[in-house]
C-alpha cells in the first residue's frame, strides 16, 4: 500500500493519459517506491513535486518527410520531450524504431530523469525520436530522414539546452547525418549530440560504454551478496550495442554467455559464446546488419529458437537488453525456477511490474534499468565535458571513469534501499537516491 497523495497523483496521470500504457507503467514503477521518502519529507508534497515531476516541461511533435531512392514521398513523426532540467540540461537518446510513439517517449523520458540524477553528472531528463524504420534502408535514404529530422528538431536542442545521444536504431552513422545537418543549419560547432565518431567530438569508450557498465553494476551487486561473475552461466537478450558488449564484458570477466536474441528469435550456445563467435556477431549487426539466426547457421554448437526468448535456459544470471516487456510475469517465474541469482537490465524498463515483483519476492538480485544501464548516458556526460574543454581522454581514462561511476551508481542505491528500510532492494534505492537530488533542486528553483 502506499500513501494517498502517492496513489491520486497515478490516478491522475491514468486519467490525463489513458492511452499511454508505458508512461503509466513507468510512473506507477517510480512513485509506489517513493513512500517512505514522501512519509520521512512532507515538504515535497507541499511543494507538488510529484506532481510537477510526472508533467513533462514539454512535448515536441513534429512532420518529418523524405524521399526513397526510387524518389517516392515518406512521412513519419518525431518526438522530442524535455521531461525536467532542475539538475542540468535535457539529455537522452533518440529511438528510431516503427514502435515508437509519444508513451513510449515519455516513459522514457522519465526514466531518463533519475538515471541521469544517479550518474552524479548535472544532467536533467529528456528522450527523443521517430517511428522510421532504419533497417531495410540505404545510407542515402536514412541521410534524407535524418536531414529532415534535424530540420525540426534543430530549433529546441543545443549544448547547454537539450544535448540528444543514440538508442535503438541510431547509432554513430544516424548521429553524424544529424549532426552535419545541425552544423550546416546552425553555422556552429558545439557538442549538441553525444554518440559522435572520435576524431570529431566523440569519445573513446561510448560503443562499450551501456553494455561495459551493465556489466560493472552487476559486479558490483553480486560482489556486495558474496557472489561474482567468473564461472557462472549469463543469459543476454539482444544482439545490438548493448548486448555485443556486455556479452564481451562478461566474457573477460570469466563468465559464459549462453544466448543472444533478435526479434525473429534466440540463439543457445550450449559452450558459451568464443572469441571467434563474438567477432562474427559485431560483423553480423554491425556491418552487414543480418539476422542472430546467421550464428547458428555459422557455428557447430548454437542452436537457433525462431520466435523464441532467452528466458527458458537455465543460467545463473539474465541480463535482458532487448526492449521494453521483453520478460513479463510468465518469463520471470521460468527464471526463478531455472535458479537465476541475479538479473540487471540493460535495456530500458524490459521488465513487466509483474516481473519484478517475482523477483523481489524470490530473492533474486535486481538491478534496475536507470542504475544498471546508465553507463551509456554517463559516457555521454563524460563526452559532454570534454566537447566542453576541446579535449579527449584516453579509453583507459574513460573506461576507468565509467567503472567507478557504476560502482557509485550501486552504493548510492543501497544505502539509500538500507536508510528507508529495505536493504538489497536496489530498485527502490535507485529510485530514491535519484529522486531526492531532483526534488531538492526543484525545491530551491521554485514553482516553475
Amino acid at each position: 500500500m502506499v500513501s494517498e497523495y502517492i496513489e491520486n497523483v497515478i490516478q491522475r496521470v491514468i486519467q490525463r493519459d489513458p492511452h499511454q500504457p508505458e508512461f503509466q507503467q513507468a510512473v506507477r514503477e517510480v512513485l509506489t517506491t517513493l513512500d517512505p521518502v514522501i512519509k520521512e519529507h512532507p515538504e515535497f508534497e507541499e511543494h507538488g513535486i510529484l506532481e510537477r515531476i510526472v508533467e513533462p516541461d514539454r512535448v515536441i511533435m513534429f512532420r518529418v518527410p523524405w524521399t526513397d531512392d526510387q524518389g517516392r514521398v515518406h512521412v513519419n513523426r518525431g518526438f522530442r520531450v524535455q521531461f525536467n532540467n532542475a539538475i542540468g540540461p535535457y539529455k537522452g537518446g533518440l529511438r528510431f524504431h516503427p514502435s515508437v510513439n509519444l508513451s513510449i517517449i515519455k516513459f522514457l523520458g522519465f526514466e531518463q530523469i533519475f538515471k541521469n540524477s544517479l550518474t552524479g553528472i548535472p544532467m536533467g531528463g529528456g528522450k527523443g525520436g521517430s517511428d522510421f524504420d532504419p533497417k531495410g534502408k540505404s545510407d542515402a535514404e536514412v541521410m534524407r530522414f535524418c536531414q529532415s529530422f534535424m530540420t525540426e528538431l534543430y530549433r529546441h536542442i543545443g549544448a547547454n539546452i537539450d544535448v540528444p545521444a543514440g538508442d535503438i536504431g541510431v547509432g554513430g552513422r544516424e548521429i553524424g547525418f544529424l549532426f552535419g545537418t545541425w552544423k550546416k543549419i546552425t553555422k556552429s560547432w558545439e557538442g549538441v549530440l553525444t554518440g559522435k565518431g572520435y576524431g570529431w567530438g566523440g569519445s573513446l569508450g561510448r560503443p562499450e560504454a551501456t553494455g561495459f557498465g551493465l556489466v560493472y553494476f552487476l559486479e558490483e551487486m553480486l560482489h556486495a551478496n558474496g557472489e561474482d561473475i567468473k564461472g557462472k552461466t549469463v543469459l543476454i537478450s539482444g544482439s545490438g550495442n548493448v548486448a555485443q558488449y556486455a556479452a564481451r564484458k562478461v566474457m573477460d570477466l570469466g563468465g559464459k554467455v549462453l544466448t543472444l536474441s533478435d526479434s525473429n528469435g534466440t540463439v543457445y550456445i550450449k559452450d558459451g559464446l568464443t572469441e571467434e563467435m563474438w567477432e562474427f556477431v559485431m560483423e553480423l549487426k554491425n556491418v552487414r546488419r543480418g539476422r542472430i539466426k546467421e550464428l547458428a547457421e555459422k557455428f557447430d554448437g548454437v542452436e537457433y529458437y525462431p520466435d523464441e526468448k532467452p528466458w527458458k535456459f537455465k543460467a545463473d544470471i539474465a541480463l535482458p537488453s532487448a526492449t521494453q516487456n521483453e520478460i513479463n510475469g510468465k518469463d520471470a517465474e521460468m527464471l526463478v525456477k531455472n535458479g537465476v541469482i541475479a538479473v540487471a537490465e540493460g535495456a530500458n524498463m524490459p521488465s513487466t511490474l509483474e516481473a519484478i515483483d517475482l523477483y523481489l519476492k524470490n530473492d533474486i538480485l535486481y538491478g534496475p534499468a536507470k542504475a544498471a544501464n546508465a553507463g551509456g548516458v554517463a559516457v555521454s556526460g563524460l563526452e559532454m565535458s570534454q566537447n566542453a574543454q576541446f579535449t579527449s581522454w584516453s579509453f583507459e581514462e574513460v573506461d576507468r571513469k565509467l567503472r567507478n561511476i557504476m560502482k557509485n551508481i550501486f552504493q548510492e542505491s543501497a544505502k539509500a534501499a538500507e536508510e528507508y528500510g529495505h536493504p538489497k532492494n536496489y530498485l527502490m534505492g535507485a529510485n530514491i537516491a535519484g529522486f531526492l537530488k531532483v526534488a531538492r533542486a526543484m525545491i530551491d528553483q521554485g514553482v516553475v
